[in-house]
């Protein structure tokens, strides 16, 4: 059994990444901004036992080492977007790298975003002649996140899952594939409930490192 802290444990990844941990008998602490919505029901009712809910601010060193202090692991999966996508992952990819290492947690596993995987080869999808400008502009966000983390001395992965809307309904399989630096296929449409599997995969048997991965059926 592990203790993980989940940054962005109420947004749809990381309400996953919560239940999922729990369901397989590890102590999460989950962060999120405004813990009344938490329970409300932000995250899944399975998720309830085992989890300490606590408001935090991903972006804020200070409070990140605080948090995460006793913690074996820590999974990013917080997004913001009333600012700026550069702005936000930026911050919070800072905070992380200082926060997590003054609390003696080296193993991060953050969920990316499959548009800066590539198309062909040094060819991000992102970087394409017809991608969407404003779709650019939060991907850009997340590379800058990577960039920070490059720079730091944490253990990490990001698993990029398909550049696609995830599948929020569909029920868990367990089953997923870790591929390279490339797009993978479309279809069938990923779940949010595998990505979480292949999230907590990756705290309880590190296999990726330093790296960003496509994750995919």
């Amino acid at each position: 059994m592990s203790r993980i802290v989940v940054f962005g444990a109420g947004g749809r990844a990381g309400a996953r990444v919560v239940s999922e941990a729990v369901g397989r008998g590890h102590e999460v602490t989950a962060v999120v901004r405004d813990p009344g919505k938490y329970a409300a029901g932000a995250v899944p009712p399975e998720a309830g036992a085992g989890v300490r809910v606590v408001a935090g601010d991903v972006t804020d060193l200070a409070g990140v080492a605080e948090i995460a202090a006793g913690h074996d692991a820590a999974v990013q999966a917080a997004a913001r977007l009333d600012v700026s996508s550069e702005e936000f992952y930026t911050a919070a990819a800072r905070a992380l790298a200082g926060g997590l290492g003054r609390a003696g947690v080296s193993r991060l596993v953050a969920v990316g975003i499959g548009s800066l995987l590539e198309v062909s080869p040094g060819v991000r999808l992102v970087d394409t002649p017809d991608f969407p400008a404003e779709a650019r502009a939060f991907s850009l966000g997340h590379a800058a996140e990577l960039e920070v983390f490059e720079g730091s001395g944490l253990d990490w992965v990001v698993l990029a899952p398909p550049p696609v809307f995830l599948d929020e309904v569909a029920a868990r399989t367990g089953r997923y594939r870790i591929g390279g630096g490339r797009v993978p296929a479309l279809e069938p449409a990923f779940s949010f409930a595998d990505l979480a599997v292949a999230v907590v995969d990756e705290v309880e048997r590190p296999r990726h490192h330093r790296v960003q991965v496509a994750v995919s059926y």
